[in-house]
Protein backbone atom coordinates (compact mmCIF):
# COMPACT_ATOMS: atom_id res chain seq x y z
CA UNK A 1 0.00 0.00 0.00
CA UNK A 2 1.19 3.50 -0.84
CA UNK A 3 1.05 5.54 2.38
CA UNK A 4 -0.17 9.11 2.23
CA UNK A 5 0.40 12.23 4.24
CA UNK A 6 -2.93 14.00 3.83
CA UNK A 7 -1.61 17.56 3.76
CA UNK A 8 1.17 16.63 1.35
CA UNK A 9 -1.31 14.68 -0.77
CA UNK A 10 -3.65 17.63 -1.13
CA UNK A 11 -0.73 19.95 -1.92
CA UNK A 12 0.46 17.57 -4.65
CA UNK A 13 -3.01 17.40 -6.14
CA UNK A 14 -3.30 21.17 -6.18
CA UNK A 15 0.09 21.43 -7.88
CA UNK A 16 -1.04 18.87 -10.45
CA UNK A 17 -4.02 21.01 -11.30
CA UNK A 18 -1.93 24.14 -11.58
CA UNK A 19 0.57 22.46 -13.89
CA UNK A 20 -2.01 20.91 -16.20
CA UNK A 21 -0.80 19.61 -19.55
CA UNK A 22 2.45 21.08 -20.90
CA UNK A 23 2.04 19.56 -24.34
CA UNK A 24 -0.97 21.66 -25.23
CA UNK A 25 -0.67 25.37 -25.84
CA UNK A 26 -4.26 26.52 -25.48
CA UNK A 27 -6.69 26.05 -22.64
CA UNK A 28 -10.09 24.82 -23.70
CA UNK A 29 -13.21 26.55 -22.44
CA UNK A 30 -14.37 24.94 -19.19
CA UNK A 31 -17.55 22.91 -19.20
CA UNK A 32 -20.24 25.00 -17.55
CA UNK A 33 -21.80 23.58 -14.40
CA UNK A 34 -20.15 20.20 -14.71
CA UNK A 35 -19.93 18.39 -11.40
CA UNK A 36 -17.56 15.37 -11.39
CA UNK A 37 -18.98 12.05 -10.34
CA UNK A 38 -17.74 8.66 -9.23
CA UNK A 39 -17.98 5.90 -11.81
CA UNK A 40 -19.61 2.66 -10.73
CA UNK A 41 -20.15 -0.92 -11.81
CA UNK A 42 -22.88 -3.36 -10.86
CA UNK A 43 -26.39 -3.12 -9.55
CA UNK A 44 -27.10 -0.28 -7.10
CA UNK A 45 -29.31 -2.82 -5.29
CA UNK A 46 -26.40 -5.24 -4.68
CA UNK A 47 -26.09 -6.22 -0.99
CA UNK A 48 -22.39 -5.36 -0.84
CA UNK A 49 -21.09 -1.89 -1.60
CA UNK A 50 -17.37 -1.50 -2.32
CA UNK A 51 -15.68 1.89 -2.65
CA UNK A 52 -12.06 1.77 -3.82
CA UNK A 53 -9.69 4.71 -3.42
CA UNK A 54 -6.93 4.29 -5.99
CA UNK A 55 -4.47 6.23 -8.11
CA UNK A 56 -3.77 5.40 -11.73
CA UNK A 57 -0.04 5.80 -10.96
CA UNK A 58 -0.06 3.58 -7.85
CA UNK A 59 1.80 0.29 -8.52
CA UNK A 60 -0.02 -1.47 -5.67
CA UNK A 61 -3.32 -0.50 -7.28
CA UNK A 62 -2.12 -1.87 -10.61
CA UNK A 63 -1.15 -5.13 -8.91
CA UNK A 64 -4.58 -5.42 -7.31
CA UNK A 65 -6.14 -4.79 -10.70
CA UNK A 66 -4.00 -7.49 -12.29
CA UNK A 67 -4.41 -10.13 -9.60
CA UNK A 68 -7.86 -9.54 -8.08
CA UNK A 69 -10.06 -7.07 -9.93
CA UNK A 70 -10.97 -9.37 -12.83
CA UNK A 71 -12.29 -12.08 -10.54
CA UNK A 72 -14.06 -9.54 -8.35
CA UNK A 73 -15.81 -8.26 -11.45
CA UNK A 74 -16.80 -11.64 -12.88
CA UNK A 75 -17.70 -13.41 -9.63
CA UNK A 76 -19.30 -10.64 -7.60
CA UNK A 77 -20.04 -7.49 -9.60
CA UNK A 78 -21.51 -9.09 -12.71
CA UNK A 79 -23.50 -11.58 -10.61
CA UNK A 80 -25.33 -8.84 -8.74
CA UNK A 81 -23.58 -9.33 -5.39
CA UNK A 82 -21.39 -6.19 -5.41
CA UNK A 83 -21.85 -2.58 -6.41
CA UNK A 84 -18.38 -1.13 -7.06
CA UNK A 85 -17.41 2.54 -6.92
CA UNK A 86 -14.06 3.91 -8.09
CA UNK A 87 -12.74 7.02 -6.33
CA UNK A 88 -9.62 8.46 -7.91
CA UNK A 89 -6.66 9.62 -5.84
CA UNK A 90 -4.19 12.06 -7.38
CA UNK A 91 -0.60 11.48 -6.29
CA UNK A 92 0.75 13.56 -9.15
CA UNK A 93 -0.16 15.26 -12.40
CA UNK A 94 0.27 12.03 -14.37
CA UNK A 95 -2.48 10.42 -12.31
CA UNK A 96 -4.71 13.46 -12.78
CA UNK A 97 -4.17 13.46 -16.54
CA UNK A 98 -4.94 9.73 -16.66
CA UNK A 99 -8.21 10.39 -14.84
CA UNK A 100 -9.09 13.16 -17.31
CA UNK A 101 -8.53 10.77 -20.23
CA UNK A 102 -10.58 8.00 -18.59
CA UNK A 103 -13.41 10.42 -17.89
CA UNK A 104 -13.23 11.82 -21.41
CA UNK A 105 -14.99 8.71 -22.69
CA UNK A 106 -17.93 9.03 -20.30
CA UNK A 107 -19.94 6.13 -18.92
CA UNK A 108 -19.47 3.93 -21.97
CA UNK A 109 -15.68 4.03 -22.01
CA UNK A 110 -14.52 4.89 -18.47
CA UNK A 111 -13.90 1.39 -17.15
CA UNK A 112 -12.41 0.17 -20.43
CA UNK A 113 -9.83 2.97 -20.26
CA UNK A 114 -9.47 2.36 -16.50
CA UNK A 115 -8.47 -1.25 -17.29
CA UNK A 116 -5.94 -0.20 -19.93
CA UNK A 117 -4.39 2.42 -17.65
CA UNK A 118 -3.69 -0.21 -15.01
CA UNK A 119 -2.61 -3.02 -17.33
CA UNK A 120 -0.23 -0.66 -19.20
CA UNK A 121 0.82 1.48 -16.23
CA UNK A 122 4.56 0.87 -16.56
CA UNK A 123 4.48 1.75 -20.25
CA UNK A 124 2.48 4.99 -20.20
CA UNK A 125 3.69 6.38 -16.85
CA UNK A 126 7.34 5.33 -17.09
CA UNK A 127 8.69 8.41 -18.86
CA UNK A 128 10.14 11.42 -17.05
CA UNK A 129 9.08 13.58 -19.99
CA UNK A 130 5.56 14.95 -19.31
CA UNK A 131 4.95 15.49 -23.01
CA UNK A 132 5.70 11.83 -23.69
CA UNK A 133 3.29 10.80 -20.93
CA UNK A 134 0.58 12.92 -22.54
CA UNK A 135 1.20 11.20 -25.87
CA UNK A 136 1.16 7.79 -24.16
CA UNK A 137 -2.19 8.59 -22.56
CA UNK A 138 -3.59 9.76 -25.88
CA UNK A 139 -2.46 6.49 -27.46
CA UNK A 140 -4.55 4.63 -24.88
CA UNK A 141 -7.45 6.98 -25.55
CA UNK A 142 -7.22 6.38 -29.29
CA UNK A 143 -7.29 2.62 -28.68
CA UNK A 144 -10.54 3.18 -26.79
CA UNK A 145 -12.01 5.15 -29.68
CA UNK A 146 -11.45 8.72 -28.49
CA UNK A 147 -10.64 11.47 -30.98
CA UNK A 148 -7.58 13.69 -30.47
CA UNK A 149 -9.67 16.86 -30.42
CA UNK A 150 -11.84 15.48 -27.63
CA UNK A 151 -8.82 14.41 -25.60
CA UNK A 152 -7.13 17.79 -26.05
CA UNK A 153 -10.28 19.48 -24.75
CA UNK A 154 -10.51 17.12 -21.77
CA UNK A 155 -6.85 17.47 -20.83
CA UNK A 156 -7.05 21.25 -21.00
CA UNK A 157 -10.33 21.65 -19.14
CA UNK A 158 -8.88 23.31 -16.06
CA UNK A 159 -12.30 23.87 -14.50
CA UNK A 160 -13.02 20.14 -14.59
CA UNK A 161 -9.59 19.34 -13.17
CA UNK A 162 -10.11 21.76 -10.31
CA UNK A 163 -13.53 20.27 -9.62
CA UNK A 164 -11.98 16.80 -9.48
CA UNK A 165 -9.39 18.02 -6.99
CA UNK A 166 -12.06 19.61 -4.82
CA UNK A 167 -14.15 16.44 -4.81
CA UNK A 168 -11.06 14.35 -4.06
CA UNK A 169 -10.14 16.59 -1.12
CA UNK A 170 -13.64 16.37 0.33
CA UNK A 171 -13.89 12.58 0.10
CA UNK A 172 -10.28 12.03 1.16
CA UNK A 173 -10.69 14.05 4.35
CA UNK A 174 -14.16 12.74 5.18
CA UNK A 175 -13.12 9.08 4.91
CA UNK A 176 -9.66 9.51 6.48
CA UNK A 177 -7.89 7.58 3.74
CA UNK A 178 -4.24 6.83 4.54
CA UNK A 179 -3.04 4.85 1.54
CA UNK A 180 -3.90 3.29 -1.78
CA UNK A 181 -5.56 1.11 -2.56
CA UNK A 182 -8.05 1.53 0.28
CA UNK A 183 -11.39 -0.26 0.24
CA UNK A 184 -14.60 0.47 2.10
CA UNK A 185 -16.76 -2.66 2.12
CA UNK A 186 -20.22 -1.94 3.45
CA UNK A 187 -18.66 0.96 5.31
CA UNK A 188 -15.72 -0.91 6.89
CA UNK A 189 -12.22 0.18 5.85
CA UNK A 190 -9.65 -2.30 4.52
CA UNK A 191 -6.16 -1.86 3.11
CA UNK A 192 -4.61 -3.64 0.13
CA UNK A 193 -5.29 -7.37 0.05
CA UNK A 194 -5.11 -10.50 -2.04
CA UNK A 195 -8.11 -11.86 -3.88
CA UNK A 196 -8.40 -14.70 -1.36
CA UNK A 197 -8.61 -12.20 1.48
CA UNK A 198 -11.15 -10.11 -0.39
CA UNK A 199 -13.25 -13.16 -1.23
CA UNK A 200 -13.34 -14.19 2.43
CA UNK A 201 -14.61 -10.74 3.43
CA UNK A 202 -17.26 -10.70 0.70
CA UNK A 203 -18.48 -14.20 1.46
CA UNK A 204 -18.73 -13.31 5.15
CA UNK A 205 -20.87 -10.28 4.22
CA UNK A 206 -23.11 -12.44 2.04
CA UNK A 207 -23.49 -14.97 4.87
CA UNK A 208 -25.04 -12.24 7.03
CA UNK A 209 -27.96 -11.90 4.63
Amino acid sequence: MMKLNRRAMIALAAAATAAMTPALAQEAAPAAGTEPKDYTLGSPDAPIKIVEYASFTCPHCARFHKEAYGRLKSEYIETGKVHFTMREVYFDRYGLWAALIARCGGDMKYFGIHDMLYSQQKEWAGSEDPMQVVENLKTIGRAAGLEDAAMDACLNDKASAEALIKRFQTNFEADGVKGTPTFFINGTEYSNMTYAELKAILDAELAKL
